[in-house]
């Protein structure tokens, strides 16, 4: 039994739900997504809610039960309040970039590393903090996790790129002995 599939979806005021060939559609005031849904969990869309619910008691329905309960719950929220993730640079000479729908990484490279932002997302910098926004959330994740990818962070000096609030265990190095 998936704990989060049990609990139902609200649908807020001035946000749209609509299920249609396997297909969930969420409209609101930032925008559009759709998801598109395997015919193992039937959705119901009643009463300012969504609901879902397994079509069998097979192992694989009820796993795809809470997952798609999960992402219904990422369409609602996505289209109402959007998501960001928060990049810390660290490090000496250390620092990006944003022009328009572009990122450029300086991150002790010989060159710089130039990034396209996929359509949807906004990237704002300041100072050494990078802010990714948007509504899909899959996106805004994927986004970051590739600016991340550029240089992670290194666990000696702490230098690279983190997620804000990310732990990086330290080693001692090198020690006398």
């Amino acid at each position: 039994m998936s704990r989060l599939g049990k609990i139902p979806v609200t649908i807020p005021s001035g946000v749209e739900a609509t299920f249609a060939d396997g297909v969930l559609t969420v409209k609101g005031p930032k925008g559009t997504l759709t998801q598109e849904m395997r015919n193992n969990v039937t959705v119901e869309i009643a009463d300012g809610s969504i609901t879902l619910a397994p079509v069998n008691e097979e192992k694989e329905s009820q796993a795809l039960w809470g997952t798609y309960a999960a992402l219904a719950r990422n369409l609602v929220t996505g289209v109402t309040e959007g998501f960001t993730k928060i990049l810390e640079i660290e490090g000496v000479g250390y620092k990006a970039e944003a022009q328009g729908q572009n990122l450029t990484v300086h991150v002790g490279f010989s060159h710089p590393v130039p990034m396209v932002v996929p359509e949807g997302l906004t990237t704002t910098v300041d100072k050494n903090v990078i802010t990714i926004a948007g509504i899909d959330k899959h996106a805004v994740g994927q986004f970051a996790a590739n600016i991340r990818k550029v240089r992670p962070p290194e666990p000696y000096k702490g230098k690279g790129i983190r997620y804000q609030g990310e732990h990086i265990l330290r080693k001692q190095g090198k020690k006398a002995v």
